[in-house]
């Protein structure tokens, strides 16, 4: 149905519709030959309007889509497999593989053949793309395999080919499996992400939808404002999920139906407008049975970015509490007093979908930049040192993850004095957040390790027995060596994180070689 409305009637941002028109007319009808660079990632969440994006648009250029769609059985025997690939093949092949393989011949065939033109056709109309957004399963095990096809793909290209893949929050992004940086950069492949659907356009969405389906089946019927915006909170950006939800709060016979739909009054605007807004201030002081129930049927699974959910703990927005409000603390701990936050620290670490554990190396990473005190630097490391004590026993971890990543969060915006309160939470402008060191470090440990094995492979020591005993033993014999410059001649290089030196005495025609440990 997406697909027979019109761009404007998208809920998705103008500029990313722009962006991906751009694109389609850049590489279909002021195509160059030999261009490269014919590859279209589409990235963003579920809902948000790739798909129907890309369709509308694709009508309104007149081009065709053909799109590659998984086959729902493989059960192929021997001989079929044979009768399509050769009666000389031996198959011994998973399921996964020959969706592959039939996944290749498909794109081959659909960049080799136009569609075939029929009586009474302009042949102006013959302009196609190649959609991609059911990925074969063999590629996510074997992204190699993938790129190789996309190599040949463009080499021959004579279309455009369009991924579309939907993200999701724990950090495990299909993009960066399927897509990495150096074949994005290799086969120039460009990438458009599409945001979450704001609100505002969602609301309007509904309210379009709702008009129509009022004029046909609801003459006498108004849809109720509050129980609408309710439903576009739950629903995180979903635009799907959201007319989903009214579709089915709508059905006859449906106990939400009543919530959603209620008679016109006769009455005046203004008194509807001020009904509207008592009901808005009356459900928002107490939570109804109704909204909860909305709120299970339309809502989905909340998630947060990772950098989003680490700004909303290092920023720690707050409300102001009056005093009469706020329960009196002893003198010796006026100190402690705080503003009400406006989060929960740990409902923020669960949308964010990461291990208790990764959360604090991320929260550790960034959280000096937003600290204006010495004494709140020490007392939050503090605190950050005891959520990682708290985890450092590997059989307790995953009990005590939840416990640690509490302790963290609340312990650094605790200490934050220079953001205790409302009135305090201005001045801090933007900071760029980076993901933690610890990435790195490990990543050349791990190297370190792998080239001690291969230098010392006749040692039966662990590669950490290597690198903190044997290495810097051999390092100190070989400091005096390097004294007895006048007698000796030698050469160095690096390998592998360790400078290697091959020292020549002349006196006894002997050559060694010594292995010096370098600190990385």
């Amino acid at each position: 149905t997406a697909c027979q409305g019109s761009s404007n009637d998208l809920a998705v941002q103008k500029k990313k519709i722009e962006e991906v028109e751009t694109w389609l007319k850049n590489h279909i009808f002021q195509r160059q030959p030999k261009q490269v660079g014919s590859i279209l990632l589409l990235t963003g969440p579920p809902g948000c309007g790739k798909t129907a994006t890309l369709h509308i648009l694709a009508r309104d250029l007149g081009l065709q889509v053909q799109e590659w769609t998984n086959p729902l059985s493989l059960d192929f025997t021997k001989e079929d497999l044979r009768s399509m690939f050769g009666h000389d093949s031996n198959f011994h092949t998973f399921p996964s593989q020959a969706q592959a393989a039939l996944f290749q011949d498909f794109l081959l065939r659909a960049n080799k053949y136009n569609k075939l033109q029929m009586l009474g056709e302009s042949s102006e109309n013959d302009k196609k793309l190649i959609l991609i957004e059911d990925i074969p399963n063999q590629f996510y095990r074997d992204p190699g395999s993938l790129h190789e096809i996309l190599r040949s793909f463009v080499r021959r290209s004579r279309c455009p080919l369009v991924f579309i893949i939907s993200d999701n929050f724990s950090g495990d992004s299909n993009q960066r499996s399927l897509f990495p940086a150096e074949i994005v950069e290799e086969l120039c492949i460009c990438n458009i992400s599409f945001k979450p659907i704001a609100p505002t356009n969602m609301m309007k969405v509904l309210n379009r939808i709702a008009a129509a389906e009022a004029s046909m089946n609801r003459e006498n019927y108004t849809l109720d404002r509050t129980s609408l915006e309710l439903l576009c909170r739950g629903c995180s950006g979903d635009i799907r999920s959201a007319i989903n939800s009214l579709q089915f709060s709508s059905t006859k016979g449906c106990s939400l139906e009543k919530e959603f739909w209620s008679k016109k009054k006769k009455s005046s605007t203004i008194k509807c407008d001020e009904t509207a807004v008592s009901k808005v201030r009356k459900k928002s002081k107490c939570d109804t049975s109704e909204d909860q129930e909305i709120q299970a049927i339309g809502g989905k699974d909340a998630s947060i970015f990772l950098f989003h959910a680490l700004g909303k703990i290092i920023y720690c927005k707050r409300e102001a509490v009056s005093e009469a409000e706020c329960p009196q603390l002893p003198a010796h701990l006026s100190g402690q007093r705080r503003d009400t936050l406006l989060i929960q620290p740990e409902e923020i670490v669960e949308k964010s979908h990461m291990s208790g554990s990764m959360f604090n190396l991320y929260l550790h990473q960034n959280y000096v930049d937003f600290f204006s005190d010495i004494d709140d630097v020490v007392r939050a490391s503090d605190y950050l040192s005891t959520a990682d004590v708290l985890c450092s026993n590997w059989s307790a971890r995953l009990v005590m993850e939840s416990y640690s990543a509490s302790v963290a969060t609340r312990g650094v915006i605790h200490s934050n004095t220079s953001r205790a309160f409302a009135h305090q939470q201005g001045g801090m402008g933007f900071r760029p957040l980076h993901k933690p060191q610890w990435f790195l470090i490990n990543k050349k440990y791990q190297e370190n390790c792998i080239a001690a094995k291969s230098l010392f492979s006749s040692f039966c020591l662990p590669p950490e027995c290597l690198q903190t005993e044997l290495l810097p033993y051999l390092a100190m014999l070989a400091n005096p060596m390097r004294n007895q410059g006048k007698m000796d001649q030698g050469n160095s290089w690096s390998w592998g994180g360790f400078a290697v030196e091959t020292r020549t005495d002349f006196t006894s025609l002997k050559v060694s070689t010594v292995y010096v440990f370098a600190s990385a």
